[in-house]
């Protein structure tokens, strides 16, 4: 039972290490630079479904901040993007 935790903890601990290092890698970090870009670019795309669930993945993305979820942050605020891209 013993290992099963420990295992369970390290495969946690590794999983923690490579998100956020993965979303670094991708270019999309969770600072005030990448909330602005990515913020500008939701007002300034058409009104939609696309523009909608960009605005639902932001708000995930500032909540996720602050509550120091760097990894959760970073991926959200890349989903943004994404659905950004798709509104315009």
């Amino acid at each position: 039972m013993i290992k099963k935790l420990l295992g369970v903890a390290a495969m946690a601990a590794v999983a923690c290490a490579v998100v956020p290092a993965h979303a670094a890698h991708m270019g999309v970090g969770c600072n005030g630079a990448s909330f602005a870009k990515t913020e500008s670019a939701i007002e300034a795309s058409a009104d939609g479904e696309g523009k909608f669930a960009a605005e639902k993945e932001i708000a995930a993305a500032q909540d996720a901040y602050l509550n120091s979820k760097f990894g959760a942050c970073s991926a959200h605020l890349s989903k943004a993007m994404r659905n950004t891209a798709a509104a315009k």
